[in-house]
């Protein structure tokens, strides 16, 4: 949703167009697909991740994401956002191990 300069995504999850769950059981893969889908959403506002300002990241495996937080490092390389990163005992399918939302302050 876009409100003036502000972009606000919700949760984007590892799943396909029709739906159902990519990437089963691999944690990695699933944080991929859902920063590849909030590119998709940034770059339609023309916008990119470094106009983000808030990501909250929820999962249902924190030791796997603070395994993988590097990965963050080629979306974030010049300063990584504000937020919060919270251990959920559920998403919205079992299959879902990160939901990841984010705000954006773009002059596109």
């Amino acid at each position: 949703m876009k409100i003036g300069n502000n972009i606000k995504v919700s949760g984007a999850v590892s799943m396909d167009d029709e739906g159902a769950p990519m990437a089963v059981g691999d944690f990695l893969q699933q944080m991929k697909n859902c920063y590849s889908d909030l590119e998709k959403v940034l770059k339609y506002y023309g916008c990119a991740f470094d106009d983000v300002v808030v990501e909250n990241v929820f999962t249902t495996d924190m030791p796997a994401f603070l395994e993988h937080t590097a990965y963050r490092n080629t979306i974030y390389p010049q300063q990584f956002p504000t937020g919060s990163w919270l251990g959920v005992k559920g998403l919205a399918l079992p299959e879902f191990l990160i939901e990841i939302e984010l705000e954006a302050q773009c002059n596109a």
